[in-house]
């Protein structure tokens, strides 16, 4: 379920005491997370949004549980709530972890002079999008530094080929 859902109908935080921020049956903010059960409006279910505070998109949108009544939803817990936000928490590290990938490459290249580490780290920047593409030998030094494309593609044939032109920036 990828909905988009706001928080923007809720209290803010600083004109309300905190008795009324108190966990609710559909609301429940605590430890820097606020979960909110949504009625799914693709079925008759229920959803429940996770955000973690300052952030305007949610972390997680998932379905929740009907209660005995079959028409509302069960009610948030304390039980449920720490582990929506273990989910929560982990959707969010996944997330990190991917995003690291994608902006920073690794490949090491055997030569005759040891091993040459090649680095790639993509600078996501809106007005001068680039790349780094550095090299290091087997000791951590720096054998080179240059700016390439950020769409420059590492591969073990494009770090050999740039330890091969002397570190010369690739075309």
């Amino acid at each position: 379920m990828t909905e988009s859902v706001s928080l923007s109908h809720l209290p803010d935080e600083s004109t309300v005491d905190d008795a009324e921020l108190g966990q609710t049956a559909r609301l429940w903010r605590q430890d820097g997370w606020t979960a909110q059960v949504i009625k799914n409006e693709d079925d008759e279910g229920w959803a429940v949004a996770m955000y973690k505070d300052g952030e305007a998109e949610p972390a997680l949108v998932g379905p929740w549980t009907m209660g005995r009544d079959k028409k509302n939803p069960k009610p948030l817990d304390g039980t449920a709530f720490r582990t929506l936000v273990k989910t929560a928490s982990e959707v969010l590290r996944r997330h990190e972890q991917h995003l690291q990938a994608m902006l920073h490459k690794r490949i090491d290249v055997p030569t005759a002079g040891g091993t040459v580490t090649v680095l790639l780290d993509i600078v996501p920047d809106d007005d001068d999008p680039h790349a780094r593409l550095s090299a290091l030998d087997e000791a951590g030094a720096a054998l080179a530094d240059v700016r390439v494309a950020p769409n420059f593609k590492l591969s073990a044939d494009t770090a050999a080929a740039w330890i091969a032109d002397d570190f010369n920036p690739p075309r």
